[in-house]
């Protein structure tokens, strides 16, 4: 979920080959909910291994990543710690939403209503400590490096960005400019051509890059005051202002100079009082918790163990996977001997 910026950060639209090179700190849990939510059949099942176990998230991050390496970018994934006691409210939120989403989902189902019912069954989607399991395993044996971080993957995908480990955060989440990201890459694992919910026309999705200095600066405010606005708007540990949008947000921001002016304003407009200490949610953004660590390394794929995991408990196609796999090696190869044939010149 995260911050409704999209009114407001100036986005580049990229092309994935605009990437090359660069390392690329993904917000795993934020793509791999995309790969559950996106890939699914007619009627909103997602897919499944002949046993009946969900293999969308594998699918999605097994194809995806070798997307992304073949143009030449350096993914590093970054999976979510233990959350923050602030965001405690979200998660229960969430989890009585999915179960209104797949309670609707079989009522469609049984209306005969397939619009509907894969609509409602994309917002069901579950992860579970046994599927992220999978995912670590699975990136292991590419040779893709993973980061463990102590809460929120997108503030240690964007310290990351801050320390110089990487060249951006992957996520479609807002949140990451909040937590000080110098730059964000949105739409890495749903480029394409896309349907428009419950029309008949198709749109072009394209990864898009928000650099934050560029953004405050035509916003003309300071990181401190972004996180006001996200205040306003509602982030994953506070509930925002009803009524206020981005645009009202930032018009709130620029006529209040301080915090304390843009929180009496707010409970003098619209009888809103935050449920928890704005101060604490200011902190956690400009201070999150960050686990140090080195830079990332990647290392050859081990075919067998994607193989078995794959193919062998999850009855993909050994064909296709095994064409993906050698087809990696042999761009890598490639690139590694390039690299070594540059240092010459």
């Amino acid at each position: 979920m995260g911050v409704d910026l999209g009114d407001l950060a100036v986005k580049h639209p990229i092309t994935l080959d605009s990437l090359s090179g660069k390392i690329i700190a993904i917000d795993s849990y934020n793509i791999l909910y995309q790969f559950l939510s996106s890939i699914r059949q007619e009627d909103g099942r997602p897919l499944m291994d002949f046993k009946g176990n969900i293999t969308a998230h594998l699918s999605g991050l097994f194809y995806r990543t070798a997307k992304l390496i073949e143009n030449g970018i350096k993914p590093v994934y970054v999976f979510d710690g233990k959350p923050s006691k602030l965001k405690e409210k979200t998660i229960a939120e969430r989890v009585e939403a999915k179960k209104l989403a797949a309670q609707k989902w079989k009522e469609a189902l049984d209306e005969g209503r397939m619009d509907d019912a894969k609509k409602y069954a994309q917002g069901s989607s579950k992860l579970t400590l046994e599927m992220v399991g999978e995912c670590k395993k699975l990136l292991e044996a590419m040779g893709v490096p993973i980061v463990q971080a102590p809460t929120e993957g997108e503030a240690q995908a964007s310290m990351m960005v801050q320390k110089g480990l990487a060249y951006a955060a992957g996520s479609q989440d807002y949140d990451c400019l909040l937590f000080g990201a110098p730059t964000l890459v949105r739409n890495l694992s749903i480029t394409g051509r896309r349907k428009v919910p419950r029309q008949e026309r198709f749109i072009l999705v394209e990864p898009e890059e928000i650099r934050i200095k560029e953004t405050l600066s035509l916003l003309g405010l300071t990181r401190e005051q972004l996180i006001w606005l996200g205040l306003l708007l509602g982030t994953d540990f506070n509930d925002g202002v009803k009524g206020v949008g981005p645009k009202t947000a930032l018009k709130i921001i620029k006529q209040n100079k301080t915090l304390e002016d843009v929180l009496a304003y707010a409970k003098t407009k619209y009888n809103y009082e935050f449920e928890v200490e704005p101060n604490e949610v200011i902190d956690l953004f400009l201070n999150p918790k960050y686990a140090e660590v080195e830079p990332p390394k990647w290392n050859n794929s081990n075919i067998d163990a994607v193989s078995k995991l794959l193919v062998e408990d999850h009855d993909f196609s050994a064909d296709r996977v095994q064409n993906t796999l050698v087809a990696l090696e042999k761009i890598l190869k490639e690139r590694g001997a390039q690299s070594k044939l540059d240092q010459w010149f």
